[in-house]
């Protein structure tokens, strides 16, 4: 089979929700509440991508990935590029990408220490729809009020910078040796590709892809699929959205 439908993995957080996307089913009030969810391949199996739903209550820490060459050293396959897709966003919700001017390592460290790093960073307004490319080496911090669908390069490797006083260790030497101190500008190289698909039929293809419905459903090679699921796809594979249906397709570049 060219497409299969890949489970999914609920992931508690305190600055999640209880009031999730449409197509999944929200956690009892007793409940923790659900911060992500994971689109997780086969044990044993490590893909290029990976997919995730967040839906966030308050801030996430201020935090930075390696580059390939970073990650590598410290014996991991790859780095972390990610992408997020802003699905729904409260008013005045915002992403923080990069220092406002540029830094210097021991600004950075000294600003996480104290708290102060919230404000040197640019914290962007954004809203249903918008794209962001955020590659590794940014410092990036997602807001409260949001629900996204972030693609991501598959490293499990989060160098937390500052935690808002969350009891959770920060990693700040890893951190300043991968940040990137230089405000944010676009990727001229990226890592993968996501195709924004809207209503018809599409032909896809990719050694390994992935098709996330967005909003409202369709059939991959005849097979149904929905919002709030994930479909991992080898080869060639054709795509039916239904009308005002929308789906992403993702795949690492060569």
């Amino acid at each position: 089979m060219p497409a299969t439908l890949l489970p999914t993995k609920r992931v508690a957080k305190p600055w999640g929700r209880h009031q999730l996307w449409p197509g999944f089913e929200n956690p009892a009030p007793d409940e923790e509440p659900i911060g992500e969810i994971w689109f997780p391949s086969p044990a044993g199996d490590d893909p290029e991508l990976l997919i995730k739903y967040l839906f966030t209550s308050e801030k996430l820490s201020v935090q930075v990935h390696p580059d390939d060459e970073g990650a590598r050293d410290r014996g991991y396959p790859r780095g972390k590029d990610e992408a997020w897709l802003v699905l729904a966003a409260e008013p005045d919700s915002t992403i923080a990408l990069g220092p406002k001017q540029p830094l210097s390592a021991e600004q950075l460290r000294a600003a996480a220490l104290d708290g102060s790093i919230v404000g040197l960073l640019d914290w962007r307004p954004v809203k249903a729809g918008d794209f962001i490319y955020s590659p590794a080496g940014t410092v990036h911090a997602i807001g409260a009020g949001l629900t996204v669908i972030e693609i991501q390069q598959n490293l499990d490797l989060t160098y937390r910078l500052y935690d808002y006083g969350r009891p959770r260790e920060l990693h700040l030497d890893d951190g300043m040796a991968v940040s990137t101190l230089e405000p944010f500008e676009e990727a001229q190289e990226r890592k993968f590709t996501v195709e924004h698909l809207q209503s018809g039929e599409h032909d896809v293809s990719a050694d390994k892809g992935w098709l996330v419905p967005v909003t409202g459903g369709g059939t991959i090679d005849g097979e149904r699929f929905a919002a709030g699921q994930c479909w991992a796809v080898s080869g060639t594979a054709t795509v039916t959205l239904d009308d005002r249906s929308t789906a992403l397709f993702a795949f690492p570049n060569a």
